[in-house]
């Protein structure tokens, strides 16, 4: 019987000790890099599968994210001088051009451009998470490509879009179907979060979703004014 009860025991703090263990499908800090592609206003005009400001909410907290904890991240446009245009105010925001070496490119894939690859894999995370526009050419391509060199790839749908709903939705589908993962803006800004009691970020987080969190970053901002905290 004692036996019995020492082994209930120690199955019961295993348990315990196996349930604080986070899933290694679950994002962190330091397991990943970022890779913002072609937030620029050429390819902002014609995207309709998400309007342009919550498309500009959703980029500004993935790269106040990035930012807040420290993500390498790669910012790449397309054409920028003759075509494509400046990147989004909110990307400049947290990675301003010239601080940041943003890589411009020629290719629509841009795991073709030999500097863009050189500056992702250089990262060293097998896992990437990828956001920008249009979703069906320019995360699709880069997408599949890390897929297939056996990379660990997340897409946020929300920081992408795409021509038309259908054009966006069929290139996400095409993309689950290989393997990506999708995940949303806030899913990943709360991801990386995981937990209030991470006193060194809770502010910036919480001040990042006032600013760009919508009807939640309201309700941030009405608790600590009535709760005062």
């Amino acid at each position: 019987m004692k036996t019995l009860f020492s082994t209930l025991i120690i199955a019961f703090i295993s348990t315990l000790g196996f349930a604080q263990k986070p899933s290694s499908e679950l994002l962190n800090p330091t397991n990943h890099a970022l890779v913002l592609i072609d937030h620029e206003g050429q390819m902002a005009f014609a995207t309709s599968s998400i309007s342009i400001t919550e498309l500009r909410n959703n980029t500004a907290i993935v790269a106040g994210a990035s930012k807040i904890f420290n993500i390498p991240t790669v910012v790449t446009t397309v054409a920028e001088e003759s075509f494509s245009g400046p990147v989004f105010p909110e990307i400049e925001e947290f990675y301003p051009q010239a601080t940041s070496n943003y890589i411009d490119r020629t290719t629509m894939n841009t795991w073709e451009d030999v500097n863009a690859y050189k500056a992702i894999t250089g990262k060293g995370k097998k896992k990437l998470v990828l956001a920008g526009l249009w979703t069906s050419v320019c995360i699709v391509g880069p997408a599949l490509s890390a897929k297939a060199e056996g990379y660990d790839v997340y897409v946020i749908t929300d920081a992408s879009g795409d021509v038309s709903k259908e054009a966006h939705e069929q290139a996400v589908s095409r993309m689950i179907q290989a393997g990506v993962k999708p995940m949303t803006s806030m899913q990943y800004l709360l991801e990386l979060q995981r937990d209030w009691a991470r006193s060194e970020t809770y502010v910036p987080v919480t001040n990042l979703v006032k600013k760009y969190g919508g009807a939640y970053g309201f309700g941030i901002v009405y608790a600590h004014k009535m709760l005062k905290h």
